[in-house]
């Protein structure tokens, strides 16, 4: 596994041809601090849209990165409830959807597309390629819909990051249903904190544990761990019950139990004897 991980760190190191992006000038990032605290209400595009106004061109992933750095709100809210707040309350209706890829042994780079529930947590994997394309990422769309059937009407949130695999197309799919399209912030990982926990879950527990050696490959893989993620693995947040099993009633006699090994014993599940 070591062996693999240099030869995948070496694949894809390249050489700095140029230098990187110049520092932004002090006293730039000393005008934007002072105008954010002059004007508490004032956002990272208000206050670029500012800066242009003067003559000083910067765009506002800029201002935003300056303002994140000195501990200030880069988007200061108004009203409504914050971002955690929003996610308890709507916890029953929301879907997340992400991205992560794998290397195979050979250095080939798939994508693997997968969506979570956030009340329950169940997980959906929807499809692996290495080619995401535009009808692709549509079409597992569909596929998730088919598979919800009914319950697709319990959903009224799907939240996503802003890459350029998820199109006009793929958002269609869903507001077809009536589920509105949350898009989180740049760089802003915790912001779909569940999808992205069940994403390093599976690289800690299986994938790092094991050399893919093709699509066919991970699909399996994948389809083993969705099963045991949703029906066996115990969650802290369903208190330590599964996503589609209940925790059983507590008993006091001795109990027999027997393991079940999958994907030849990188996972185990126990269950007791009748």
């Amino acid at each position: 596994m070591r062996w693999h991980a240099d030869l995948v760190k070496r694949r894809w190191t390249y050489k700095r041809t140029q230098p990187g992006r110049p520092p932004t000038r002090r006293t730039i990032r000393d005008l934007v601090l002072r105008m954010a605290a002059e004007n508490p209400g004032w956002g990272y595009r208000r206050i670029a849209g500012e800066l242009a106004r003067l003559g000083r061109r910067i765009a506002p992933s800029t201002v935003w990165a300056i303002l994140k750095k000195a501990g200030i709100d880069p988007a200061p809210r108004r009203s409504g409830p914050t971002w955690a707040e929003f996610l308890r309350a709507q916890a029953e209706g929301i879907l997340a959807c992400d991205f992560f890829h794998v290397e195979t042994i050979a250095l080939a780079r798939l994508y693997c597309f997968a969506v979570v529930e956030h009340a329950t947590p169940r997980v959906h994997v929807l499809g692996v390629t290495a080619s995401p394309t535009a009808g692709w990422v549509a079409q597992q769309a569909r596929n998730l819909v088919l598979e919800l059937g009914d319950r697709t009407d319990d959903f009224h949130f799907l939240i996503r990051d802003r890459d350029s695999k998820f199109t006009a197309l793929f958002d269609e799919v869903f507001r077809a249903e009536g589920i509105r399209i949350v898009l989180t912030a740049p760089q802003a990982p915790r912001m779909n904190a569940i999808m992205e926990r069940w994403a390093g879950s599976v690289r800690r527990e299986l994938l790092d544990r094991i050399l893919i050696v093709n699509a066919a490959h991970l699909r399996k893989v994948l389809t083993e761990d969705e099963s045991h993620f949703n029906a066996s693995r115990p969650h802290r947040a369903l208190k330590q019950a599964s996503p589609l099993r209940a925790l059983p009633d507590p008993v006091d006699a001795d109990i027999k139990v027997i393991r079940r090994d999958r994907l030849g014993g990188l996972l185990h599940e126990y269950s007791q004897v009748a």
